[in-house]
């Protein structure tokens, strides 16, 4: 493949990724936003095991799904740089274990521990109680990338995500 082909393969994955998470995110508007959330689109966090250009996905993807956000611009900067550092801190510390399902396992506790900013963000635009809502985001985050780290791995074992 030539290197113009590849450039336009990369950033057609990404707005893949980005598309797909938009999607997640907007058809279940109801458990996509607020203290307790069961964001489906955050499944897609844990591709950034397999090629850093999923970050951009992922991120490109939340700010555009934060368009719909009560929280409007606040979410829109704050969850969008949120899930920046998420993703690109779940890619690095994946880079540390050689197997899949540690790097998997890395994600959701990055993933879920991470989940606080959510919960900030709630406590000062809304003024959730900050520890309880930490406490059902986290959940909520835990069981969808969970999910999802099943999910990816499964179609990594018929499709390589890493090229």
């Amino acid at each position: 493949m030539t290197r113009v082909n590849n450039k336009v393969a990369e950033i057609t994955k990404t707005a893949l990724i980005a598309a797909l998470y938009v999607v997640l995110t907007v058809a279940f508007i109801p458990l996509s936003y607020g203290p307790i959330q069961f964001r489906l689109s955050e499944m897609l966090n844990t591709m950034v095991v397999f090629n850093k250009r999923y970050i951009w996905g992922v991120t490109l993807g939340c700010l555009i799904a934060n368009l719909w956000s009560s929280m409007g611009p606040v979410d829109m900067i704050f969850g969008t740089l949120q899930t920046l550092v998420m993703t690109w801190l779940s890619w690095y510390v994946g880079k540390f274990f050689k197997s899949l399902p540690a790097k998997l396992g890395a994600t959701i506790i990055i993933c879920t521990l991470m989940s606080w900013a959510v919960a900030l963000e709630l406590h000062l635009v809304s003024q959730a109680p900050f520890w309880m809502t930490y406490l059902t985001v986290g959940i909520g985050e835990f069981v969808v990338v969970l999910i999802g780290a099943i999910v990816v791995w499964l179609i990594n074992e018929k499709v390589d995500l890493s090229r």
